[in-house]
């Protein structure tokens, strides 16, 4: 097969979408070498101009798409309509869309990496703009996608609640992996010099995630104030959307000093903050998957999420869960932690075993099992 893949998010401070798209190429690049790879580092309505730093695997099997066009050039293809865009895409026999784009002008078998509906679900947060691209790429992917690839079961679920029409047999659920960056770091040295870089110790209470509603980032604030605990919260992430005033209600309750933002770090830098916090907190609102979650486990983190949408289906029982919608509840769960230290050895021992079910190495060979059933079966609908 010749097979189109999507790298358009991965080439600067990724996000879920990019992590899914890098780790996920890598491992597919380290098990198949058979198959033959065009890498998109654009793709639809997603572009950024320094789409030729994108890094790969040194693979044979593998090549970088528009290699030797301007930006420009690459943007006026995408947006010149096509009776077929099959040979400027360089012929492919599949296409796996991972950005929430379904492009559909072309000939080539598409699997549609489905992440969550929340653009349907909760579309209080999102931007409108942001709401209106992703709700598109779903709804076309409920029309044009030969076989859709769902990051958990609740995300199957849901979307198949919104789109009854779309065939059952064709959504193959494909759980994340852990980045192989994020892990314990063995080296006290230089576990000791990131954690001094940022002015911490060990056992402070940590969150990672983009800073936007959907992340519960207020709620979590009301919950450590009422705490008053004395080891710092420190959140880790890129600015989102929609959040502005997030610094400012913290200014507002006087604990500017203890609420720390980090803003995007690297993968070792959060390798350390996940093996040295006391807890870390994901009180989300509403997940396709919870990747953070199953990085913290990964470096044997306790912690505390949500018991809503897929977050159960990463955490297991190797967690302690929230309701996200009840500052009560967080504020309990918090409580727990700081007064049972056999609880935090039992949730760490519980994390370490957890993440372990979770590979990158599975994904790829479940994907690659995906591509050959959606080109050996016929289009579900007329193309």
């Amino acid at each position: 097969m010749r097979i189109g893949f999507d790298i358009s998010q991965t080439l600067t401070e990724k996000a879920g979408c990019g992590f899914l798209a890098d780790q996920l190429i890598r491992s597919l690049l380290a098990l198949d070498k058979t198959n033959e790879y065009l890498l998109y580092p654009t793709f639809y309505q997603y572009r950024d101009q320094n789409y030729q730093q994108v890094t790969i695997p040194d693979s044979k099997n593998c090549k970088i798409h528009f290699s030797g066009m301007s930006f420009q050039d690459i943007i006026q293809g995408w947006d010149t309509a096509m009776n077929n865009r099959t040979e400027w895409l360089g012929s492919p026999d599949l296409i796996h869309s991972n950005n929430f784009s379904c492009i559909k002008d072309h000939k080539a078998r598409i699997v549609f990496t489905l992440y969550d509906a929340s653009p349907i679900v909760h579309p209080e947060f999102m931007t409108e703009e942001n709401r209106l691209i992703c709700f598109e790429g779903i709804f076309n992917a409920s029309i044009y996608a030969d076989h859709c690839i769902a990051i958990s079961e609740y995300t199957k679920k849901t979307f198949l609640d919104y789109f009854p029409h779309y065939p059952e047999d064709r959504i193959t659920v494909i759980g994340l992996g852990t980045r192989p960056s994020i892990k314990n770091v063995r080296s006290a040295k230089r576990k000791k010099a990131i954690l001094n870089r940022f002015q911490l110790s060990d056992g402070f209470w940590l969150s990672v995630g983009t800073i936007e509603p959907r992340k519960n980032y207020k709620s979590l604030i009301d919950a450590y104030g009422e705490l008053n605990d004395h080891r710092p919260l420190v959140i880790a992430g890129g600015r989102g959307w929609l959040e502005s005033d997030l610094v400012e209600k913290v200014r507002h309750l006087g604990m500017q000093d203890r609420v720390r933002f980090l803003g995007y770090i690297s993968d070792q830098e959060l390798s350390v903050l996940y093996s040295s916090c006391l807890a870390f907190i994901y009180p989300s609102h509403y997940e396709g998957f919870g990747l953070p979650v199953l990085e913290a486990m990964s470096c044997s983190a306790a912690v505390i999420t949500s018991n809503t949408s897929s977050l159960p289906e990463v955490g297991g029982d190797a967690v302690l869960y929230v309701t996200p919608s009840s500052r009560d509840s967080l504020f309990r769960a918090m409580k727990l932690v700081t007064s049972n230290s056999k609880l935090i050895r039992d949730l760490r021992m519980k994390s370490r075993k957890r993440a372990k079910e979770f590979s990158w190495a599975d994904a790829a060979k479940k994907t690659l099992e995906v591509y050959e059933e959606t080109v050996r079966r016929k289009p579900w609908f007329a193309r």
